[in-house]
């Protein structure tokens, strides 16, 4: 019996020294050039095969035998591998991006930094991009992310939509290293020139409310910011495979030369997408590019060269297409179905929306390191916009749009009995008809050169860093409308033409009955010119726990335009309007755990050009004197908190802006109600969370709850679907003449609508293995109440709008997953996605037609776009 005891009191004791021999190595990881903290970072010991996975403020423990001789691998997906002594505690660890000049385009990048900069923002990590976009449009990564909204809206390739906080694309900026990418000409983004995004970005940050944008002319509703890739500093690249239903396949590859010991770094990456689409007759194909070429000068200096673009062309479904719930059913393609697909004569497959562009986006970069607390970022850029979209243009267009827009029911007059457009019917009628086509498709040309200079000084002055710099944009922009399928006519006359009194050209008989043939330009000919100046500046004192932040910005925006078919080249007055913007933030650290920001601003923002300054850009030099800026003021509070398992903020806002002009649309192709001086008021709570709470095993959600409505009743003046003003009885005239037709639209407390005003968002990630992950998304959308259009009425009416339908709750489910493997020596992951798992009918889009009635809509009344159903993809990885 003495000896079991003896024996085991010796097993004890050994145990004892083996627990006490064993040494814990603690530290954190960071990004060298962010100082942010880096959540999933590998941290592997090779010779004990021990291994740990950094936490949500960047931490790490891991357990080794002893420390005697023994080095830390540090690897994580887009930084360069790290191998590191260990000591008893290793404190910070900095890990620099795989990249050369990353440096500098974070200078220039706008992105906020956690815990520090007083915004409001989400930030994407690369892995979801690469992993969980799938076949989606690249907005939609960030429906997970509160305050968002995006939607495939019809449903082609690229032709997704995005709101943030309530607020349309077009007062959201969209910037890429910095760079603004919003058309100059209305604000709006089309997302598919930029499919290269998919593959090229290295960090996306939604920031929401005032930004940290550096430039002169600031967002409304936030700002999305791109950091693309940069040139590589590692030698390599990658080959890319994937696929997915309807004949959905895309091929890419990139290469990195590394830096060369002269100095000289290349990246490269180039791929192909093309399908079927997933709704029927949206066939695309898109080639994308990306090229980085940097030099090193020396310690002081580096020029980098960046190009990427996307050519691309896809038949659409139209945004205006929404159709009767009860429409929609009678279909056989059901929520697949396009109303514009069909056949012509030769029996051969047509679709009349067809979109085609390429806009490549060219900037020359220089990073000037001055001397430890001071340097200059340069970027000197070019964008070359060369495309346009299919419309069609007639005396009786109208009914060859695939929906009657003020039912929502199908237009029959050009279908067959198969539910398809019968092309060929409109083909033989224009064929026998002497006066000539009645009807013809035209290609609506929208080129572009646009030039500009973005250049930051950077100065630490004690506690405090400085950044002020100069924003200087000119923009050409060429319009017309030129035939390109006179669908079986002879020739074709342009009614946009007849009538136009204010012309120089509408006293001259054979001009506005010119015989026009394919090429021959209709509706429209001109070039609009915006020349921007702006400087800004920013300073931040940080000290301890503090972070004070105040900055401002001045801008000037000239805009004019130069008018060849309703005008002899003549030239437009020239209007311009100086806009400001003045903000300040704190943000104070209360514990390693615990923060708290508050920001305001205050933003007087130049009228657009088009709908703003000139109010019937196509057709007329007409000049709107009513155009003033829209001013817009906001605050928020935010706490945020941050532990090892869970990363949590929650923030409140406020946002109320005035003097917006609103363009709306009448009706089926009956026109337009320009809206002067709308004020809304976007209030909202928004949280959002990462909990880790055990190894291997992530959870994140958001939630977003929102207040958007309009708060005051308008005057609206009347166009018609030419662009013209028209009188009450639809003649048109001269856009400030006295018998132009007005409205009085009382909108005052109805609910802002095209966006989700509560979001719900709550997903999963679990590593079973080293090499193997699933992940699952949910998100519920809710409080979507429809857009509208404005019935066709008498001129100097009185719209009364109450609220529209609410479109009902929707959630959907996605499923991810990843695994990693060895091709002999070359890292592959083959990785695979199911969107909308439970195969969800919901609605993504609404239009209510009875907005204007004196009882509430129901979805008897309403006009609707479904979202996707289940769909899948699949794609293997392999880097060399």
């Amino acid at each position: 019996m003495a000896k079991k005891i003896y024996f085991l009191m010796c097993c004890m004791l050994c145990i004892s020294f083996a627990i006490q021999a064993q040494v814990s190595v603690k530290g954190i990881v960071l990004d060298k050039d962010t100082k942010e903290p880096l959540i999933g970072v590998t941290v592997y010991e090779p010779s004990s095969k021990k291994s740990a996975i950094t936490d949500l403020d960047g931490s790490f423990t891991l357990k080794l035998p002893s420390l005697d001789n023994r080095k830390i691998e540090f690897t994580y997906i887009g930084y360069l591998k790290m191998e590191v002594p260990v000591t008893d505690n290793m404190r910070t660890v900095l890990m620099a991006p795989d990249a050369v000049v990353l440096g500098d385009v974070i200078v220039t990048g706008s992105i906020g930094i956690q815990r520090k900069t007083p915004v409001a923002m989400s930030t994407i990590e690369p892995q979801d991009i690469e992993y969980k976009l799938s076949t989606k449009e690249f907005p939609e990564i960030l429906n997970t992310t509160p305050g968002v909204y995006a939607t495939r809206d019809g449903g082609g390739f690229g032709d997704s939509r995005i709101n943030v906080r309530g607020f349309e694309s077009q007062n959201t900026a969209v910037l890429i290293n910095g760079i603004p990418m919003n058309d100059m000409e209305w604000g709006g983004v089309y997302w598919s020139n930029w499919g290269a995004l998919n593959d090229v970005t290295r960090s996306l940050q939604i920031q929401r409310g005032l930004g940290a944008s550096k430039v002169s002319a600031p967002s409304v509703g936030g700002s999305i910011a791109v950091l693309t890739k940069t040139t590589e500093a590692k030698k390599g690249g990658s080959v890319y495979y994937g696929m997915g239903p309807d004949g959905y396949n895309k091929i890419s590859a990139n290469f990195s030369s590394g830096m060369t010991d002269n100095g000289w770094a290349i990246s490269a990456l180039g791929a192909k997408t093309w399908g079927d689409g997933y709704i029927l007759g949206t066939e695309f194909e898109s080639y994308t590019y990306f090229l980085n070429i940097s030099k090193k000068i020396n310690d002081q200096h580096q020029l980098a060269f960046t190009g990427l673009g996307a050519w691309q062309e896809h038949n659409q479904r139209s945004k205006y297409d929404k159709m009767l719930i009860t429409e929609w059913q009678k279909q056989r393609d059901l929520y697949q179905f396009n109303p514009t697909y069909g056949f012509d004569n030769d029996g051969q497959r047509k679709t009349a929306n067809f979109n085609h562009y390429h806009k490549p986006h060219l900037s020359l970069n220089h990073y000037w390191t001055i001397d430890d607390k001071s340097s200059l970022s340069s970027s000197l850029y070019l964008s070359i916009g060369q495309g346009g979209g299919y419309a069609w243009r007639g005396s009786s267009y109208t009914s060859l749009y695939g929906v009657d827009s003020n039912t929502g029911i199908l237009n029959t007059a050009y279908r067959g009995i198969d539910g398809y457009m019968d092309y060929g019917k409109l083909q033989r009628e224009n064929a026998a008809n002497p006066n000539g086509s009645v009807a013809a498709i035209t290609d609506s040309r929208n080129n572009h050169t646009w030039i500009g200079l973005l250049s930051t000084y950077t100065k630490k002055i004690n506690n405090i860093d400085f950044y002020g710099g100069l924003d200087l944009r000119y923009y050409n922009g060429f319009h017309d409308g030129v035939i390109v399928d006179l669908m079986g006519g002879k020739y074709f006359i342009d009614p946009a033409r007849a009538g136009v009194k204010y012309s120089q050209n509408a006293g001259n008989p054979s001009w506005v009955n010119e015989k026009l043939d394919v090429g021959d330009v209709v509706y429209r000919d001109y070039n609009g010119y915006i020349v921007q100046e702006g400087v800004f500046a920013n300073a931040e004192y940080t000290k301890d726990k503090l972070n004070l932040t105040i900055g401002g910005a001045i801008s000037n925006s000239s805009y004019w335009k130069v008018d060849r078919l309703y005008y002899d080249n003549e030239k437009s007055d020239v209007g311009n309007f100086l806009g400001f913007t003045a903000k300040g933030g704190a943000n104070y650290n209360l514990t390693e755990n615990h923060n708290v920001f508050a920001n305001l601003g205050y933003i007087s923002r130049a009228p657009f050009m088009s709908g703003g300054y000139l109010v019937s850009i196509a057709t007329s030099n007409a000049t709107n004197p009513n155009a003033v800026n829209e001013k817009l003021f906001s605050f928020e509070l935010g706490y945020g908190y941050r532990s090892s398992i869970l990363a949590a903020k929650v923030n409140v806002y406020s946002t109320n802006w005035r003097d917006k002009t609103m363009v709306q649309r009448l009706g089926n192709g009956e026109g337009t109600i320009n809206m002067e001086g709308v004020n809304a008021l976007h209030q909202g709570i928004e949280a959002e969370f990462t909990l880790k709470p055990v190894k291997n095993f992530e959870v994140k959600g958001m939630a977003s709850i929102g207040n958007w409505r309009w708060t005051n009743n308008v005057t609206g003046y009347y166009y018609n679907d030419n662009g013209q003003a028209v009188d009450k009885s639809g003649n048109v005239v001269d856009p400030l003449s006295p018998d132009h037709a007005k409205a009085q639209i009382n909108m005052k407390g109805v609910k802002v609508g095209d966006a989700a005003q509560l979001q719900l968002y709550l997903g999963a990630d679990y590593r079973f293995l080293k090499d193997f992950s699933v992940g699952l998304d949910y998100l519920h959308q809710a409080n979507n109440y429809a857009g509208y259009d404005l019935p066709k009425a008498n001129a100097n009416s009185v719209y009364t709008i109450h609220t529209p339908w609410k479109i009902p709750d929707a959630g959907t489910l996605d499923l991810n997953a990843r695994y990693r493997f060895k091709i002999g020596d070359l890292d592959a992951t083959l990785s695979g996605n199911i969107n909308n798992v439970l195969n969800q009918v919901y609605i993504a889009d609404a239009k209510d037609l009875k907005v204007t009635n004196e009882t509430p809509s129901t979805w008897q009344d309403v006009a609707v776009m479904y979202g996707f159903g289940r769909t899948f993809s699949v794609a293997i990885r392999v880097k060399f």
